[in-house]
């Protein structure tokens, strides 16, 4: 009886255990076509700002982190069926995700979205009509257009940000709407064949990490974590690194 008894104590705290143990991994999912947020780099391997954050996150968490590719499409399906434990992908915090997922601390502040055009294209941002714009499908970028533009313009839907793009500068579409520092990068990517124009457009939050919501264990630590690198000032030397904006967070 005594046996039976100690076996029960010790499997009662192995199920009560924290969710989240020092080495533990933590398994991320981004894009990986979005830079300068995530991309892959020459060698093939997953980097960006989101990459080096979340490394820095589960370092002062002690965990290891574990990045894996997934588009854009299916990313918060993917979340949900527990292919991986966290999403940090550019993704804005907004009420209609609040419905199916939760969301840590934002680690960006809300990011006017621009419009990209090929250098010296004239268009009437006032009246917008007859144009063909291009957006990342399943972004606050694609909602918003179809709101707002469709009907007087065609609205091109693209899997990646990368494709949007390379349809600007061949001719295929008159305009690139995206978030603003996707459009600036792929502006500074350009030499000098396009720039930014149009109005700033808010949409969305903030840029966070999207979670399960029944994850609240994580999200705690991850908040912590967080914090703390807003604190210090690493979330705003990223952010420079990265944007060439800031401070944001450590007021230096």
């Amino acid at each position: 009886m005594m046996k039976k008894w100690i076996a029960s104590i010790a499997l009662a705290a192995l199920f009560s255990a924290p969710a989240l143990q020092a080495e533990d991994t933590v398994r991320i999912a981004t894009e990986g076509a979005y830079a300068p947020w995530n991309f892959v780099n020459d060698e093939g391997k997953l980097a960006g700002f989101e990459v080096d954050l979340g490394n820095e996150l589960c370092k002062r968490m002690e965990a290891q982190c574990e990045f894996i590719q997934n588009e854009w499409d299916s990313i918060i399906p993917n979340l949900l069926a527990g292919n991986y434990d966290a999403i940090m992908a550019g993704m804005s915090i907004t009420d209609e995700r609040r419905e199916t997922i939760s969301f840590s601390e934002a680690y960006y502040p809300p990011d006017p979205s621009r419009y990209a055009v090929k250098k010296g294209t004239e268009m009437d941002w006032d009246a917008l009509e007859g144009k063909s714009i291009g957006v990342q499908g399943a972004t606050l970028q694609a909602g918003y257009a179809e709101e707002n533009l469709a009907g007087k313009n065609t609205i091109k839907s693209y899997e990646t940000s990368d494709q949007a793009v390379a349809d600007l500068m061949g001719g295929s579409i008159d305009a690139l709407l995206a978030d603003g520092t996707v459009s600036k990068s792929a502006v500074e990517g350009s030499n000098g064949e396009m720039e930014i124009s149009g109005p700033e457009i808010m949409i969305g939050e903030g840029i966070a990490i999207g979670l399960r919501q029944d994850d609240t264990g994580l999200q705690e630590k991850l908040n912590q974590a967080l914090e703390d690198v807003k604190k210090d000032g690493t979330l705003d030397q990223l952010i420079e690194t990265y944007f060439k904006a800031g401070p944001f967070y450590s007021g230096s």
